[in-house]
């Protein structure tokens, strides 16, 4: 017999032998349900568009569902109009308000979306179905949804309904409520393999809508990470982020999304570098800033100003923390100020810029008055952004470095690794960590520097470390060159040296090696990642290992559409198969439809016993017997509740 106690809280929720018997039936029930259906995202860098247009198409799967639904009976350009009318239902009605028959157009456009949702909720139950629906139009569309065209008293009281809904004026309500029952029907649960951030117009655009998502994890890039040591107010992490946004002309994610005031730093910026040109920090211009349109003078004066305050907060950092061995990267005082000149591993090279009036020589990593106090007001602005806020507290509720789920290992960037293949060991205070705990341990440091900050405000520097450290498994690399891409002509010093992970986990012994470190079985498992864009124009493949790895970055981002020759990827694992689908570059308004390859089959169609939501309903049940066991031995007595209450509850446990 289960612990008492357990047994007896247990009971409050199912009070009775009959509501924990009806418990174990529905679960038994959902155990041989198709497994359900996950996608997989990396690196978004802000690229709000495109990422909703892949949550909207559920990444091109809606319309293969359209094709199998119709096959024939539609022509290419009805399948696309009805695609379309699916993503972006309101904007697809105002267009349809000029047809010739507006009352038919709804009648078949609410004939079709039905039979788009037959196909797709037909792998779920009733009650799973209709949790999704909105409860004001539930009613109506499990009618239609039940509809038996063979018998004519049915067919009748089916096209009555319809008569209804479009008489009384709501057939545009009823479409746009069956296209997103529609779109949440094919996405069952989402892993976002890191970097939401930077670059791109809106990332904040893209955190909400994974807020209001159902089942969504994110396993944290290093992209995220100085954006969550911004939030904790870590002034280097947030000079770090406005580098990046100044660099790329991201003004409008700034002041727009997260209501960061930057007019502290635009003065200081157009009165310090009034005349000068700022040519080696001019901004990459990808997209068009709406609400804050910045001159692009001024945002390379902006970026330079940052950037040279980052560089200055980095001595500071690397001063702070010798364990993080970034002594390589101090390199303001390795400048000759007079020659105009630096000195990097022992060779001189020429400086393309050396007008820095904010840096003594003498000290050069050292803040003047006027940068601590334009510092101070950033920090305040960050730490006062309700929604920043918000946003970085989702990444530590739903996200972490890395994550097993399904026989999947999901991490952005790397497990660090030595050129034999072992496993890279850090030393600490705390003891020697590598390969899986070396991961905790950098996921327990970032948790307690997150709900410390306002304690060890110099904790938070971690934030910093996971973004560009060398050994942090978030990015992999010797270096991060900013200094010498801004600075520097010779484009031997730009190179940044991967960790040996990157090129031995594309080997299948190595891969298989990682996997059982994280107790998973080699034999159906998969390691799927993200951080190095896989330049498909080269020749490179995003499945390697002997289909054991998935590196899923196709470079959503437009700033690596020219090197990887296509716009990202999805990975999307149902109950049949492993499939990847390949984005091409989005256009407003085109036929964005990807090219989707089933990469792997599955021996046999998985049921939702085979998942880990499976072991989790497989030990609820067991609890369930015990309980109605107990209850049977009189070792826990049943709850007299009234009829009405108990009718109520286990309605709501079935959904």
């Amino acid at each position: 017999m289960r612990n008492l106690d357990y047994l007896k809280l247990l009971s409050h929720t199912y009070p009775t032998i009959e509501s924990a018997c009806s418990q174990i039936i529905h679960l038994r029930s959902l155990l041989a349900m198709p497994k359900g259906t996950e996608y997989f995202f990396s690196d978004l860098h802000g690229e709000s568009d495109a990422f909703l247009y892949m949550m909207k198409s559920s990444s091109g799967v809606i319309r293969y569902k359209i094709d199998e639904t119709f096959g024939d009976l539609l022509s290419p350009k009805e399948k696309s109009s009805l695609a379309n009318l699916i993503y972006y239902p309101h904007h697809q009605l105002s267009k349809a308000k000029d047809k010739e028959d507006p009352i038919g157009w709804e009648k078949m456009a609410i004939n079709r979306l039905i039979a788009i949702t037959q196909v797709v909720a037909s792998k779920y139950t009733r009650a799973q179905v209709q949790s999704k629906m909105p409860s004001e139009y539930a009613y109506v569309i499990n009618e239609l949804l039940e509809m038996n065209e063979s018998d004519p008293d049915k067919r009748l009281y089916y096209h009555e309904i319809l008569n209804g809904i479009v008489e009384t004026g709501l057939g545009d309500e009823m479409i746009a409520a069956l296209s997103h029952l529609i779109q949440k029907l094919t996405i069952d649960s989402l892993h976002i393999i890191g970097d939401i951030f930077d670059r791109g117009p809106h990332a904040d655009k893209i955190m909400r809508e994974l807020i209001r998502f159902d089942d969504v994890d994110i396993e944290w890039g290093n992209h995220d990470a100085h954006w969550m040591g911004a939030a904790c107010g870590n002034p280097l992490c947030i000079a770090s982020v406005l580098r990046i946004a100044t660099s790329y002309n991201s003004f409008d994610v700034l002041e727009d999304g997260y209501s960061i005031n930057l007019r502290p730093l635009s003065e200081f910026a157009g009165r310090v570098y009034k005349d000068d040109p700022c040519d080696c920090f001019m901004p990459h211009v990808f997209d068009r800033n709406i609400t804050d349109k910045v001159d692009l003078e001024l945002a390379g004066k902006m970026c330079k100003a940052i950037t040279v305050i980052m560089w200055k907060l980095e001595g500071q950092m690397i001063h702070r923390h010798p364990e993080y061995q970034m002594e390589h990267r101090l390199l303001l005082d390795q400048i000759d100020y007079d020659k105009k000149t630096v000195k990097l591993d022992g060779v001189t090279y020429p400086l393309r810029d050396c007008s820095f009036p904010t840096i003594d020589p003498k000290d050069p990593y050292t803040l003047t008055d006027e940068e601590c106090v334009l510092m101070q007001s950033l920090v305040y602005s960050f730490t006062h952004s309700f929604i920043l806020q918000k946003h970085i507290d989702f990444f530590f509720t739903n996200g972490s470095m890395y994550k097993v789920i399904n026989h999947n290992l999901l991490f952005h960037g790397c497990i660090p690794m030595n050129e034999d293949g072992s496993f890279f060991v850090l030393k600490t205070k705390e003891g020697d960590f590598s390969g899986r705990s070396l991961m905790d341990y950098f996921e327990k440091k970032a948790r307690l520097a997150y709900l410390h900050k306002d304690d060890d405000p110099d904790a938070t520097d971690l934030f910093y470390y996971l973004w560009c450290g060398a050994n942090s498994p978030l990015f992999g690399k010797d270096k991060m060159s900013t200094f010498e891409h801004a600075l520097i002509d010779d484009e031997s010093t730009h190179e940044e040296h991967y960790n040996p992970y990157f090129k031995l986990s594309k080997e299948e012994k190595y891969a298989n090696a990682i996997l059982e470190a994280f107790d998973v079985d080699p034999e159906v498992g998969h390691i799927v990642n993200g951080h190095v864009p896989v330049k498909v124009k080269k020749g490179e493949k995003p499945v390697a290992a002997n289909g054991k790895v998935f590196v899923i970055d196709g470079g959503i981002s437009k700033a690596y559409h020219s090197k990887t020759g296509i716009a990202g990827y999805t990975l999307i694992f149902t109950s049949h198969h492993i499939a990847l689908a390949e984005h091409h570059n989005f256009v407003k308004g085109g036929d964005n439809t990807p090219s989707i390859e089933e990469v792997e089959y599955m021996r046999h169609r998985l049921r939702v016993s085979e998942t880990d939501q499976g072991e989790v309903y497989h030990k609820r049940i067991e609890d369930l017997y015990e309980l109605v066991r107990a209850y049977k031995n009189g070792d826990v007595k049943e709850h007299q509740i009234d009829e009405n209450v108990q009718i109520a509850t286990s309605y709501t446990a079935l959904i």
